[in-house]
């Protein structure tokens, strides 16, 4: 497996974890079960706030994390529920993953989507204006809230702001909100508030709908063809544990240093960018039946084609690089699943691509 050449690159570190407070919306989706494993695996003292999960099979599930007091299930889009797992979990640091996350589905309900990602951003930062001990709050976004002109740059943090799909634009107007409260709120309680922007991330463990691996898996372990919508979009493809990291020392660096807030990107370098058909290919090598169906004439709704990130803040400030090629996370990501089909317990699945991360500086 292919790893990015490194120097001292910044990692996670576990000693200021230990025993750390905090409150993570989104733990039963697939990136919050992967960063609620994460946070505990370092000692940090976690409380979970989601939707049940949405999946079945789903890695939160698997991981046993919608299990005990620290598991709390309820809707970021009731204020009041979101004001008492603020009060019950008393954060130091805030994680805020939770959101309708598909573009399709933001189609398919985009009132609830803008509920959700909008409002229920809102609800958070609005409840963390009268809890006197948090000190840190990484606020997830997504790339797609950038103005998507399809051209060949990569967009940096002070791009406009926009979309076409009801989720990018309301991930856009998320990142508003944030901007807002740290700006007339936040910052002078003495609260460091980041927005976090990443997407397309590949790995283990994840299930839902209209995503490309997912389907992959989905198809090829029944026997059945995959259908590709659009084999030529291009997307800032990474590891779920690149981003996961990134928002980890953006966490670290804000306690040390509040002026270090605002928006990051977080993603692979330009050149690592790839279409859909190129992450398919290394995909199909890693089942014995991968069957695929290209079809060149888009279908469905409108998504974006190119899109890739500067992530030059992200290096200069927090010296975050990604670790892994495309390739290399692709790989991990495949035999993730085609392990945990055989028998392998996922939780040391998930352990052995964080420690592989990590061994890659």
């Amino acid at each position: 497996m292919e790893t990015m050449e490194l120097s001292d690159h910044a990692a996670p570190d576990a000693t200021f974890w230990r025993g750390r407070r905090v409150l993570l919306t989104g733990h039963t989706g697939f990136k919050g079960a992967w960063l609620m494993h994460w946070l505990q695996r370092m000692g940090a003292v976690v409380t979970g706030l989601s939707l049940k999960p949405s999946t079945q099979p789903s890695l939160c599930h698997l991981l046993q994390l919608d299990q005990g007091a620290g598991s709390l299930i309820g809707d970021i889009r009731d204020a009041a529920v979101v004001r008492a797992a603020v009060v019950r979990a008393q954060p130091e640091v805030v994680l805020h993953l939770a959101a309708q996350a598909l573009v399709r589905a933001s189609y398919r309900d985009p009132v609830a989507t803008f509920a959700t990602n909008v409002m229920g951003t809102a609800h958070l930062l609005e409840a963390l204006r009268y809890e006197s001990g948090v000190r840190v709050a990484v606020m997830i976004t997504t790339d797609k809230v950038y103005r998507n002109r399809e051209w060949v740059w990569p967009y940096r943090e002070d791009d406009s702001l926009g979309g076409h799909d009801p989720y990018s634009a309301s991930k856009a107007a998320s990142e508003m909100a944030i901007e807002s409260w740290r700006l007339a709120f936040l910052a002078a309680q003495g609260v460091a508030v980041a927005s976090a922007r990443a997407g397309n991330v590949i790995g283990g463990g994840d299930w839902a709908e209209d995503r490309l691996l997912p389907d992959a898996v989905r198809a090829w372990m029944n026997g059945r063809t995959l259908e590709i919508r659009r084999p030529q979009a291009v997307r800032p493809w990474q590891h779920v544990v690149e981003p996961l990291a990134g928002y980890l020392c953006l966490a670290q660096a804000l306690w040390q240093a509040p002026e270090k807030a605002g928006a990051y990107n977080f993603g692979p370098p330009p050149h690592e960018a790839a279409t859909v058909r190129q992450v398919i290919d290394m995909a199909s090598r890693f089942m014995t039946d991968a069957r695929v169906n290209h079809n060149e004439v888009p279908e469905g709704p409108h998504e974006a084609g190119l899109l890739t990130l500067d992530t030059s803040r992200a290096r200069a400030v927090l010296n975050q690089r990604a670790r892994f090629t495309v390739s290399t996370a692709v790989e991990y990501t495949m035999r993730w699943y085609r392990d945990w089909a055989s028998g392998s317990d996922p939780r040391a699945l998930c352990d052995r691509d964080i420690d592989a991360w990590m061994a890659a500086a």
